[in-house]
């Protein structure tokens, strides 16, 4: 982890795709075109399953269309092109549900808008094809008004930064945007290549210099989001150590998690904007080291409702605000007489979660695709930072869910038994639902799981522009519960038994 302080994050197929239209003299440009080509599913679609595929299907045909006359192989272009739209049009006839991810309303006007546009030239050299419509839930107003800002010189929005590419032209070397070291704009190569001139005298070149080290040699990709180095430490720290596994307090790694944290908080990494979910997770991580944290940093992100991601917030996170519950119940642990306030709180939060549980005894949260990350979330935040004597009934119904959906071969997952919702799924047994009938066959299931396929990478399930993978912290969660299986259950009775 210290030796890659970038971060280590899965390919992003929305950001790749926008490199191939956006900065075609970026170096890896025709492989990033053959890894379009080849990553296609064959529904014509590209990325996850359900409604995550919309995001990362339009960037990629948009790109397609881009190239469609100078890249060699056209015909194969061309027919991946017809695959998309083809795909794109069912899927809005049928009204598929659009995910809560960042910057959606802004994205998906956007690129229908560029890919209408593409259509309508006489050259487009496809079959005629109807313009395509947006989702019904998504409109143009918000992406309009971002641009009209822009245009009348206003300064750009910190929060836009991370999806600066969705203003289009305007967005080159936009007055007042600069990148921040290690040379992105908005930790996006996508909103990087999209502010870049490449035929202005300067260059950029720490810009160009930083983007083309991002790029895989073999397939041109590029993460979606680079660096996350407060993010991934911080996550992978407190996911270690809650688990009983000792991770040394290096004066790099406290260091590398204190240089941001300011009065506003902490964010992921650089060229992002602070926010409650990595600060709180930052707090909790540098507590867990041993090292002395102050959260008045978190009240500024305070709501009626609990704590927002960040000022202005649409919607309510109830994975931030379990980390803050994290957050607040250890620092009342350790400071019994600290303010009525801090209490307070964290009885407010505890209750939001409560309240905003699922029928089913799950949560689900806007910041991952899958159920079992915000069930282990808030399950652990309420069992061990919420007030005495009232999360019993909310625990209940997570465990008797995790137990009801664990699958045949051990694992748990929303669209296939994974590693990384079985390590949660192990997590939260181990954590509340040990003294449950079934619960520890359960564990040994998911922990023989775990030990068989526990390597594998997985699919990406965190919320960004597309879904991503973040792979120590997914790796830390394996390995954190492996950890608590082995150390609370006996795992292998079969070899107890044959030594009896």
């Amino acid at each position: 982890m210290m030796r890659q302080p970038a971060g280590q994050v899965s390919p992003s197929l929305y950001e790749t795709a926008r490199l191939v239209s956006l900065a075609p003299w970026l170096a890896g440009h025709a492989e990033r075109v053959h890894y379009l080509l080849r990553s296609q599913r064959p529904d014509g679609g590209w990325g996850p399953p359900e409604g995550y595929a919309l995001v990362p299907t339009l960037s990629a045909t948009e790109a397609l269309l881009t190239v469609r006359h100078t890249f060699p192989q056209t015909d194969a272009v061309l027919q991946a092109v017809d695959r998309g739209l083809r795909a794109l049009t069912r899927w809005l006839e049928a009204g598929q549900r659009i995910p809560d991810t960042p910057a959606v309303d802004l994205i998906v006007p956007a690129l229908t808008a560029t890919i209408n546009e593409h259509l309508s030239r006489p050259d487009a050299g496809l079959p005629h094809r109807a313009h395509l419509d947006l989702p019904t839930d998504i409109d143009d107003g918000r992406l309009a008004a971002v641009r009209a800002l822009v245009a009348a010189g206003k300064p750009v929005p910190e929060k836009l930064l991370h999806a600066l590419e969705v203003i289009g032209p305007m967005a080159r070397q936009v007055p007042g945007v600069q990148p921040l070291p290690p040379g992105l704009i908005g930790a996006s190569p996508a909103a990087t290549a999209a502010w870049l001139d490449p035929e202005a005298e300067d260059d950029h070149h720490d810009s160009r210099h930083y983007l083309e080290s991002i790029v895989d040699p073999r397939s041109g990709s590029v993460p979606c989001a680079i660096p996350i180095t407060v993010f991934e430490r911080a996550w992978v720290v407190g996911t270690l150590t809650r688990a009983g596994i000792a991770v040394p307090a290096s004066p790099d790694l406290v260091g590398s998690l204190t240089a941001d944290l300011t009065a506003a908080g902490t964010p992921a990494g650089p060229g992002l904007p602070a926010d409650a979910d990595t600060t709180s997770v930052t707090l909790y991580a540098l507590a867990q080291l041993g090292v002395p944290t102050n959260l008045e940093c978190l009240w500024r992100y305070e709501t009626p409702d609990g704590f927002c991601t960040w000022p202005g917030e649409d919607g309510f996170s109830l994975t931030t605000n379990a980390h803050v519950l994290d957050a607040l119940g250890q620092h009342l642990r350790s400071r019994p007489g600290a303010p009525a306030r801090y209490r307070e709180a964290a009885r407010r939060v505890a209750a939001a979660l409560r309240e905003r549980q699922e029928p089913d005894g799950s949560w689900r949260d806007r910041w991952h695709a899958s159920p079992y990350y915000a069930t282990v979330s808030c399950a652990l935040a309420l069992s061990e930072s919420g007030p005495p004597n009232t999360a019993a009934e909310a625990l209940s119904r997570a465990v008797d869910w995790v137990l009801a959906t664990q699958r045949p071969d051990g694992s748990w997952g929303r669209w296939e038994g994974t590693a990384e919702e079985t390590a949660y799924a192990v997590q939260l047994l181990v954590a509340v639902g040990r003294q449950r009938p079934g619960a520890t066959d359960a564990i040994r299931s998911g922990y023989a799981f775990l030990t068989a396929h526990g390597h594998r990478k997985g699919p990406a399930l965190w919320h960004d522009k597309d879904l991503y993978r973040p792979m120590l912290i997914v790796r830390a969660a394996v390995l954190a519960a492996r950890q608590l299986a082995r150390t609370t259950v006996d795992v292998d009775p079969t070899r107890r038994s044959a030594y009896a």
